[in-house]
């Protein structure tokens, strides 16, 4: 891992990242002339004004030099989105003002998006929106498309993250770092293999899910709530899209799968992403360089990830 960002650096980064999506917008024939930053944490979300256009460029990532593997999870995500809102689905869309897919510029990887007005005024129902989840579901069930069982998982990040954090005992003890070690060798044969997966959990389906905690990623806009951000989009139980958010927001979940017909979840499969998930929490730690202010978020996760038990019951 390199150096922590500073200040500086930081705001150099956003800066770039914003002058390449004024040339990617130009380059497609919108009018930009002031560029306002929405948005800008893993992601820098810039409105293209005047244009009804927003870029986002990612700008935290685990391997910032693979700008072919994140186009490729980028077009996965605006096939899937334009996809569900050609099926009537409540959803963000690719913008229909360029060409649907990413475009490089400038050392980044961006996708483009409708301006949509937020209502501000209006806090999100993470309860609600958890029942919610389970329509997504049952929408996403019949996507044609192809996608990769559990790269939201990123299993490549979570082994290369854990042997890169010797490095930074700042950050993670060495005693909680072989607990994670050790749990990583127990699950990662079931994120590996869709096969190994379905061993473990027979009766589990798999199907296309969101990827990336649905609940928490429905944007309030004035017309009503939108899908969004499905950046994490990928193959795997519906339990991953409904990670660490505890009981209530699962009773949620299944009061929305009696209602549509579809199946509620499963324990042990819970089980199984919340301890998946916290070693992708763990793994995050590695970004902190990227974006220090990134570790205060971490860190309640990871306090609470020391008081669970070991995950050794989940492999089976």
């Amino acid at each position: 891992m390199t150096g922590f960002l500073t200040a500086q650096e930081r705001a150099d980064r956003t800066s770039a990242a914003v002058e390449a999506a004024v040339e990617a917008g130009r380059g497609l024939g919108l009018t930009v002339t002031e560029p306002t930053v929405l948005h800008d944490l893993f992601s820098v979300v810039v409105h293209l004004a005047p244009a009804p256009v927003v870029a986002r460029i990612p700008t935290v990532l685990p391997r910032p030099d693979d700008l072919a593997a994140l186009a490729r999870r980028q077009q996965d995500e605006l096939d899937v989105t334009w996809w569900l809102a050609d099926q009537g689905i409540s959803v963000i869309a690719p913008s229909p003002l360029v060409p649907r897919e990413p475009v490089q510029r400038g050392g980044f990887s961006m996708t483009f998006w409708p301006f949509i007005e937020e209502a501000r005024d209006r806090e999100p129902d993470y309860v609600a929106n958890a029942e919610s989840v389970a329509d997504l579901h049952a929408a996403l069930r019949t996507y044609p498309g192809r996608l990769e069982f559990l790269s939201a998982a990123d299993p490549r990040f979570i082994s290369d993250s854990l042997a890169l954090l010797d490095q930074h005992p700042d950050l993670m003890t060495a005693a909680d770092l072989d607990r994670a070690r050790r749990e990583w060798q127990l699950l990662e044969p079931l994120v590996r293999s869709p096969g190994a997966f379905l061993a473990r959990f027979p009766g589990i389906d798999v199907q296309p899910i969101h990827g990336d905690s649905p609940p928490a990623n429905i944007f309030n806009a004035l017309d009503g709530d939108l899908y969004a951000d499905f950046e994490l989009v990928t193959l795997g139980p519906v339990e991953w899209d409904l990670a660490a958010l505890g009981p209530e927001h699962e009773a949620a979940y299944n009061r929305g799968a009696q209602r549509n017909g579809t199946r509620p979840l499963d324990k042990e499969v819970l089980a199984f992403v919340n301890a998946l998930g916290m070693l992708r929490v763990i793994a995050t730690l590695t970004l902190v360089p990227q974006l220090p202010e990134l570790l205060e978020y971490l860190k309640p996760a990871i306090d609470h990830w020391q008081t669970t038990p070991f995950a050794v019951d989940i492999s089976g």
